[in-house]
């Protein structure tokens, strides 16, 4: 028998706890009020035993205790800040029995709100007035006092701090965040694995850098008396289609129709790569440059340390004849979907780029990848797509900025690019999506990683941007495009090599986050 760890009753008595300013203005009442409410506010990121002591002291000198906590929106203390986004924190906060309201602020202060609910007393930690009164808290003071309220401060014997957990040992709490946000958004498991159904007869057009990763496996024998040289024994080499290649394969595995369009050098890697497309049922418009060789990345392990890569490439520009070629053959798709995947190895550059993005049709969604991370590249390049996937290295890139926090940067970005959607990946961390707010939507959401354990991180990208552009063909819904996305890309790093990702694998991660979820 299937049970969840929370009722939707028990949802329903939470819910019924996270309020307005407005109708908890209207619950409490004009002053003066025969029971006094006390107001604590924070960012309550992670629950810890500090914020107990402080909610606990602060229900003691009233009747009714609001915890007021700071919307994401406004949350720039650290990187990847906040931890827990705020409906799941709003949760925390309201399923404690010593709170009675919660309250998710909207303003970058909760100066407004205290004007609005006009609590009897103002809850501070005692770290807020041990050195003296900040200016935020005197602007506090002076918004309570406006009205007769006042402020208190809780003792101070022991501080705990969220940033030193969550940056030191966060918890792991990917499944948790995860059910918040399809919660908050409608999207249930049902709906995904619907959306996965539907994925047959999706039509996608990729056009983009092809490269061959070789894997060569060896056994380190010695090393060099004479020079810091390193000697390996050959055992054997796996070679991987990837680059664009591989978008194109995970496509076709995910049950699209799908074509791809790319430029291989006249030799025996571009077989290799023609045949295994052949044998994966991917029609390819191969543009052959004698000119230049096939595009490999050869990389040398022994007893599973990586010890040395070696590229075969040339990122000289196409020639205008090849140019004109891609031109026509992107003028021609009749796809739902055109993705252009950059990993600058000659097909994209600045002039080619606005030649062949205006040749692209109308109708069909704009996708751009360029994963140009130790190459010369800008995602900026591909303005106003309907969907672009960079990670945060090229983020920083592209707007010539180390320092922001990710939240920030993304959202600059997002701007600047004049995009409909922004899938900022962020490694192990998972990744932040931006689209345009609506009254019904916020502006962004975090999907954790969902990766059990991490072999091989390369390509978890390309198997991100595949699922997730299918699944906004197929439905519109970011969320779950995020979602599926984010899931193919766990897959992805947990195997060795490109190996595309099949949709079965992927019910079956569904399935397994979806027990995780109901503590099955």
């Amino acid at each position: 028998m299937k049970t969840s760890h929370v009722t939707e009753e028990e949802k329903r008595l939470y819910a019924r706890k996270i309020l307005t300013p407005q109708a908890l203005r209207e619950i409490l009442g004009p002053l003066p009020r025969r029971k006094k409410a006390i107001m604590c506010h924070g960012t309550f990121d992670l629950v810890h035993p500090g914020h107990i002591r402080h909610l606990l002291y602060a229900k003691s000198k009233a009747d009714i205790l609001i915890t007021s906590l700071t919307a994401d929106a406004h949350i720039y203390k650290s990187n990847f800040r906040p931890f827990v986004p705020q409906d799941l924190r709003a949760m925390n906060l309201a399923v404690l029995e010593v709170v009675d309201y919660v309250l998710i602020d909207e303003n970058p202060t909760p100066i407004e709100n205290i004007k609005i609910i006009q609590p009897d007393y103002f809850a501070k930690g005692y770290e807020y007035s041990k050195d003296g009164l900040h200016p935020r808290t005197r602007e506090e003071k002076e918004a309570l006092e406006s009205y007769g309220g006042e402020i208190l401060f809780t003792p101070g014997d022991i501080v705990y701090s969220s940033s030193h957990i969550i940056e030191t040992t966060p918890p792991n709490l990917s499944a948790d965040k995860l059910h918040a946000l399809m919660h908050a958004e409608g999207v249930t498991f049902d709906k995904l694995r619907s959306i996965l159904k539907s994925f047959a007869g999706a039509k996608v057009h990729v056009v983009g850098d092809t490269i061959v990763d070789s894997y060569t496996y060896c056994t380190l024998i010695g090393g060099n008396t004479k020079t810091p040289t390193f000697s390996l024994r050959f055992d054997h080499q796996v070679d991987f289609l990837g680059g664009a290649g591989i978008v194109a394969k995970h496509m076709k595995s995910a049950g699209a129709d799908v074509r791809f369009t790319t430029v291989l050098g006249d030799d025996a890697l571009k077989d290799f790569v023609l045949n295994d497309l052949q044998n994966y049922g991917v029609p390819c418009d191969a543009i052959i440059d004698r000119t230049r060789p096939t595009t490999q990345k050869n990389l040398f392990t022994a007893r599973g340390y990586r010890m040395l890569k070696v590229d075969k490439l040339d990122n000289r520009p196409i020639s205008d004849r090849i140019l004109e070629q891609l031109k026509s053959l992107i003028a021609g798709s009749r796809a739902d979907a055109i993705v252009l995947s950059d990993f600058r190895h000659g097909i994209f550059n600045q002039t080619t780029i606005p030649l062949l993005i205006g040749a692209l049709p109308r109708g069909p969604m704009r996708v751009a990848d360029s994963q140009v991370a130790s190459r010369w590249g800008n995602i900026l390049d591909f303005q106003g797509f309907d969907l672009i996937t960079p990670n945060e290295r090229e983020a920083r890139f592209a707007l010539g900025d180390q320092d922001s926090t990710v939240r920030p940067l993304a959202m600059e970005l997002y701007k600047r690019a004049n995009c409909k959607y922004l899938m900022l990946k962020m490694g192990e961390r998972g990744m932040i999506a931006y689209r345009a707010p609506s009254d019904t939507v916020r502006s962004f959401f975090t999907v954790d990683s969902l990766a059990d354990r991490v072999v091989d991180a390369v390509g978890a990208g390309d198997a991100l941007l595949a699922y997730a552009t299918i699944t906004l063909v197929v439905s519109k819904c970011v969320v779950s495009a995020s979602i599926l996305g984010s899931i193919a890309a766990a897959l992805a790093c947990e195997r060795d090599g490109n190996n595309p990702i099949d949709t079965n694998d992927l019910v079956k991660r569904l399935n397994q986050v979806e027990r995780q979820i109901n503590y099955e």
